[in-house]
């Protein structure tokens, strides 16, 4: 059940800095928007809107913020997104999965294909890569919850098939249909949690030992994540701590 968490290097998100807030905003008031528009506009009966205003919540988002994304999902006039998901390959065999809420499939499509040509990557079909990841859900808690010991026994008790602890938080894993289960239970427990989700988890990582080559995949993650279409990133990477560190310096 426990172990070192690895997601670090497996979600590609720049959200902390102060330039990239206003973006990060937008895409995550998109995801209320779409979540609203496709279910119920309140939290409590739709899944989807319930995760998508914990994400908001944990980076800060204010209350009316979130309330104007989901009242602009009842307008005559809102928006239409499509989600589509985009697969393909970095350097050194980087299996990378991207997921999208556009409302132009071809123009997304171009400039991600045109992100993967330009450092070293190829976009591929669906499925190319997504057979390399497990979907999984996904709810989060700070370090400060409680001991690794003691979220082991609260997972099980939850239902959770796997809790991964770290100076970084508790991750704790579930099948998606044991989704809303786990998290009301943890809820129960723990209190509101830091984040919860549905995501794509690696089965095997690629390790990105030389530095020229971790240069150009996090250009790339970093183009790929800067789109404004772009939701999120995922990639099979890891990275060792120092040159993590060397690569951000740089």
């Amino acid at each position: 059940m426990a172990g070192h968490s690895q997601f670090k290097n497996i979600m590609f998100r720049k959200g902390k800095q102060d330039a990239q807030r206003s973006k990060l905003f937008s895409k995550l008031s998109r995801e209320i928007t779409v979540a609203a528009k496709q279910g119920l506009p309140d939290p409590d009966h739709n899944p989807r809107l319930r995760v998508a205003i914990i994400a908001a919540r944990a980076q800060s988002m204010s209350k009316d913020v979130i309330e104007r994304a989901i009242r602009k999902s009842q307008g005559g006039d809102a928006e239409n997104y499509e989600e589509v998901r985009y697969e393909g390959f970095g350097p050194g065999g980087v299996a990378i999965i991207i997921e999208a809420l556009t409302d132009n499939r071809n123009r997304t499509a171009a400039d991600i294909r045109a992100a993967f040509s330009k450092f070293g990557g190829a976009m591929g079909e669906t499925g190319s890569v997504s057979f390399q990841f497990n979907r999984v859900a996904q709810i989060t808690y700070p370090a400060e919850a409680g001991t690794a010991d003691a979220m082991l026994e609260i997972a099980i008790d939850a239902g959770a098939d796997e809790v991964l602890s770290s100076a970084d938080g508790h991750e704790f894993l579930s099948r998606v249909e044991d989704f809303a289960a786990v998290r009301v239970s943890l809820e129960a427990k723990l209190g509101p949690a830091k984040g919860a989700k549905i995501v794509w988890r690696p089965q095997v990582m690629v390790a990105v030992d030389e530095e020229d080559s971790g240069m150009t995949l996090t250009k790339l993650l970093d183009t790929l994540d800067d789109h404004d279409d772009v939701q999120t990133v995922y990639a099979n990477y890891e990275m060792s701590d120092a040159l993590m560190e060397k690569l951000s310096a740089a």
